[in-house]
Formats: structure tokens, sequence, C-alpha cells
């Protein structure tokens, strides 16, 4: 992205006349869910006691209305993790009209956004079991910049903006990266409309006036990265890089003006594979919408921009293109444990922007400085004042506000721990880091800890206190290499500031 509690678990024993209660595997009495999956920033976001291992996810959209309310089933496998008496999704959409379990019609309720549902029968621990969700409804909102949300209207047709805990509002879910699945998403619209979602095109039918496309995302997929675009628009397919298939989604009205501007996602991607390795998806490509959402987001496989920033001039789009692609290695492949670590994807996406905006010579108008040292020494001059504001780089202190999660001290704070972090270690190793993180944990969610091993393994040092101090520390530490660099100091506390802009465009996401 680039921007401009658990339950009381009570214990059911599961007894029938005349026979004693099963035994379930590790001993334990079944016993509800967490209603959270345990992150620190957003308690009730995903949930407990199983792992999702795909989803198929129907959605109808009855007219060529791009205010609609619309239709859908959804059904998810799963794996029990314990002995389950009851579980929760994630679903803030309007209704649901029911539930099954393994086949069998499941009792639920909602409290919040959290759908509870108690199946017939206990689930086992480690066991697969199935769970759809039929008749749910959900009503697109206006996008709105200030607070960004999941399932958006435009005058074109809708899509999904749902990081970092909005799509549950679009279709039932575990809604956490710490949760990735494979999906197949269906979209159902009037003939003349168009839809498209991630990962490959399967196919096409047509019925009744109707066409239904699905398509197909092998590679987990975390929820919040999920796109679903359906009105008005047109694909259009450029020449594969690599062998990756590249295509784009525009409003079938702007494409003329668009489509010319999003072609340097091709050279990019060659840029970004030279940089990190070979892509971690099956294709790729650009989905621009008409109105302003104050972002960019890297949706998987189909990053979406709005139209404001499509009309920015060439030095400041293609800078953020690439920190969206980038973000397809760096958060969404390699997704955060918790949101806590949102750093990770956010610092090393703006990493690399910066780097290329430095490699095809328009960093000083990107950014109003000359190269990225003189913009890490700015970025390190205001280092105590971002972290007694946001909080440390690995630990923002609030989630009040989208913007208190996505904060400059994960962009910029989280790009300056990796130029401190290849000062330390030397390129040769940092280069082999970069590539090892996107390789030995494709597919998966790492957590900071995570990213402390691996760098020093890879180092051969021991990397603890020091990236310890970078990523959890409240006050900025010495920069290797630069002992004449200084921190400017924080303000009193409680002492009115003004924030003190960043160097390049406040529109990462």
């Amino acid at each position: 992205m680039r921007p401009v509690l658990l339950a009381t678990a009570t214990a059911l024993l599961m007894t029938t006349v005349g026979a004693a209660a099963p035994a379930y595997a590790g001993g334990a009495a079944p016993s509800p869910g967490a209603p959270g999956i345990g992150d620190r920033l957003y308690p009730l976001l995903g949930n407990g006691g199983y792992d999702v291992q795909n989803y198929d996810l129907k959605v109808r959209y009855p007219q060529k209305d791009p205010k609609q309310t619309v239709t859908g089933d959804v059904t998810i496998t799963a794996v029990a993790t314990q002995n389950l008496s009851r579980f929760d999704l994630d679903f803030g959409g309007d209704a649901v009209g029911g539930v099954t379990v393994n086949g069998r019609s499941a009792t639920f309720t909602r409290d919040g956004d959290e759908l509870v549902i108690t199946p017939r029968r206990a689930l086992r621990k480690g066991k697969e079991f199935s769970v759809t969700v039929s008749g749910f409804t959900a009503t697109p909102i206006e996008a709105n910049a200030s607070s960004p949300a999941g399932f958006v209207t435009t005058a074109d047709g809708t899509f999904m903006a749902g990081q970092p805990n909005q799509s549950h509002q679009y279709f039932p879910s575990n809604d956490h990266p710490r949760d990735m699945a494979t999906y197949t998403i269906a979209l159902t619209v009037p003939e003349g409309w168009t839809a498209v979602a991630n990962g490959r095109h399967v196919g096409d039918r047509t019925r009744a006036g109707y066409v239904t496309s699905t398509y197909r995302e092998n590679k987990p997929l975390a929820s919040e990265l999920i796109q679903a675009v359906a009105g008005d628009f047109i694909v259009h397919d450029r020449a594969p890089v690599n062998g990756v298939p590249v295509r784009d989604v525009v409003p079938r009205r702007l494409a003329d003006d668009l489509l010319p501007k999003a072609a340097v996602e091709s050279s990019q991607l060659s840029w970004m594979t030279a940089k990190v390795g070979r892509y971690p998806f099956e294709n790729y490509g650009s989905l621009v919408v008409d109105t302003d959402l104050g972002f960019a987001l890297e949706t998987q496989t189909l990053s979406l921009y709005d139209t404001s920033l499509f009309g920015a001039p060439k030095f400041v789009l293609d800078p953020i293109m690439l920190h969206e692609l980038a973000h397809m290695w760096f958060g969404d492949s390699v997704a955060p444990h918790e949101w806590s670590d949102v750093w990770q994807s956010e610092g090393h996406a703006t990493w690399y922007e910066l780097e290329y905006a430095e490699e095809t010579g328009v960093f000083s108008d990107y950014t109003g400085v000359k190269d990225r040292e003189t913009y890490f020494k700015a970025v390190y001059a205001r280092g105590d004042t971002y972290r007694q504001r946001y909080g440390p780089v690995a630990h923002p202190l609030k989630a009040d506000s989208i913007w208190d999660v996505f904060n400059p001290n994960v962009y910029d704070g989280g790009a300056l721990v990796l130029y401190a972090l290849k000062q330390k270690i030397g390129a040769r190793d940092f280069d082999r880091l970069e590539r090892a993180w996107v390789s030995v944990n494709k597919g998966e969610s790492a957590s900071a800890q995570d990213f402390i091993a691996l760098a020093s393994a890879v180092s051969g040092k021991n990397l603890r206190p020091f990236l310890t101090d970078w990523l959890f520390g409240t006050k900025t530490p010495p920069m290797p290499g630069h002992p004449d660099w200084t921190v400017t100091a924080a303000p009193a506390p409680g002492a009115a500031t003004k924030a003190a802009p960043a160097p390049a465009p406040a529109y990462r996401r």
C-alpha cells in the first residue's frame, strides 16, 4: 500500500444415550474457537481454531448498477486446529441466508462483525471440514480517502480495497493475513459488464443474459488482498514478461488515456525480478478506478490505482507503481504475521521504490532531494519524533485509524532499518538476505523475529541486539557508517507539534 477477545471457552462434551463420550485428538473436549486470531492491533480480526485451505467464492451482481447490493455464496475448506464446538468467521456485510458445515445445516448468530457458527457435531482437531455460507449480501459504499473501506462503488462499477481489515465487509472469511489460502472466485454480471478477480482467468459462461467469469488463485492469498472488480471495464492484455502474463483493467471510457500510462509495469517486472528473483505469481497487472482513493494498493496480481494518481506526472506515478509491484514479493507472497509486522511490507516496498527512482533518474524530482543517502539522512533526523508519535517501527502504538498503522515510521522508518542493516552487513549479504527472505517464506506469513533470525543466519552475525533496537526501540540507534548523522530531539510529550513531511509523496499504502 502507498498512501496520499478472546471468548470464554466452555467445554462441550459430546455424549449419546448409552454411549461414552467419544475420544478427541489431543485429549481435549471440544471448545469454541477464539473470535480473534491474536493480533495486538486488531483483537477481533481473524479467528482461532482452524486453518483455511481454500475459498470457493461466488458473487452475483443482478443489474448494471454500481450501487447495488450483491448476493453471494462461499464454501471454505479448513482444517481444525483444536477440537471445535463452534467457530467464528469475520463478516460485516448486510445479511446471511444460511450456513452448513460438512453439508449439514448449522446454527449461527451475528455479533458485530463476528459470524458465530455452531455445527451439529463437534469438529475434530486435525480433520478437514467445509463450511458454506449461502445467500449472504453486501452493499458497496462510496470511496473515502480519510477512512478507506473494503467494498467500494464508482461510476463504472465496484472493486475491493480491503487492507487491512475490510474484506469481510464483502464476504465471510478468516480475515487476517496469518491465514492465507487459495481462491476460486466466480463473478456473475449482466452481459455487457466485465468481471475480473485475482489470479488466472479460467473461463466465462453465458446464460440467460448473464456472464459468469471464473478466476483461480493457486498461490496463497491473504483475504485483505482480494480483488473483485465488476462493471463497465475492459481487460487489456500485454506481452508476457519472462513468461508472466500481464493484463490491465480500466474503465472502458478512459482506456485510451490510462492504458499507455500503465505500460511501464512491463519493464518494472524485469527490474524487480533482477533485484530479488522470480516473480511469485502466475500473472500481473494494474486496475485503475475513476475516483480519489488517496492511496494505491497491492491487491494480489492486480495492483489498484485511482485516476487521481494516474493524472500525476510520470516521475510520481512510476515509482509508486514500482512500490506496488514490489509488494507482490514483500507483503503478498510473504505476508505479515500480524499487523505490527507491516513495516516488512511497506519498508521493503519503499526501499525498492526509492532505488528505482534513483536508477531511472527521477529521484530529485520525486523526492526533492538529490539522492538516497540524503533522503535517509533526513529520515534519520526525524527518527525519534516518528517513534514518539507513531511507536517503534515494528510496534505501532494503536489502530484507531488506518493511518495509525500505515504511518510514516513503517514506510520511511522501515526503509531506514533496511539502510542501517545494509550498512551493518554489507551490500553482498544484504542482497543475499533479500532474495532469501522472499524464497524461504514464499506463500507464508512471517514476523519481525523471523526476519531477525534469517538476517543473522545469512550474515553469520548475531543481529538480534542490533535489529531489536532498530525495530522495537523508542530511540533511534546510531547509524552504522555515519557517525556524523544526528537525530532531532522529539518534542516534549503533550507539546503541540506539526508532522514533518517525508520527502516523497504520501501516497503509499
